[in-house]
């Protein structure tokens, strides 16, 4: 029964850890406001979000948190019906960037139950600040939605197939 999601685990679990170690990494050297800059406009620099995407929605944390957990119940079931191997990686991205995100706002609370902000510090200064989890999330979407894509025109290939060898049959 594992096996199937075997991919998904490894890669859910992997992300959760990367992320957490770089919050952690960000949380323990940005903390005082201090900015470490890399090369062109990338920096590293803490902001805590809560709200959702580009901060939207401040201070609706226990409402984002119920979301999550009901998109993280959808990706599930979603991706038992994958069965690519590029299909089950995607599910473990964006389930795992999720959670990534959920342990923030549930253990990182100062004000309330379910009222913490997520960890952000990947920062552009031309985009909004982002991490790991984000990262994943939006990389596991856009391979979720390639992967479909590709079963769709796998799809109608098998029925174009089935139906010039029908039409061969007929004939």
């Amino acid at each position: 029964m594992l096996q199937p999601w075997k991919s998904s685990i490894i890669t859910s679990s992997g992300i959760i850890l990367l992320d957490q170690l770089t919050k952690w990494w960000a949380l323990e050297r940005l903390e005082q406001g201090q900015i470490v800059e890399l090369f062109w406009t990338l920096q590293f620099r803490l902001v805590r979000n809560t709200g959702i995407a580009f901060s939207q929605g401040e201070n609706l944390g226990p409402v984002f948190t119920i979301l999550i957990l009901f998109v993280i119940l959808l990706v599930i079931r979603l991706g038992a019906q994958i069965q690519s191997k590029v299909g089950k990686v995607s599910v473990g991205l964006v389930i795992g960037g999720a959670i990534g995100n959920l342990v923030d706002r549930v253990f990182r609370a100062e004000e309330g139950f379910l009222s913490g902000g997520v960890v952000d510090f990947v920062d552009f200064q031309w985009w909004p600040v982002f991490n790991i989890a984000d990262s994943a999330i939006v990389v596991g979407g856009l391979m979720m939605f390639w992967a479909g894509m590709k079963s769709t025109e796998h799809s109608e290939e098998k029925i174009d197939s089935d139906r010039v060898s029908t039409d061969s049959y007929e004939q």
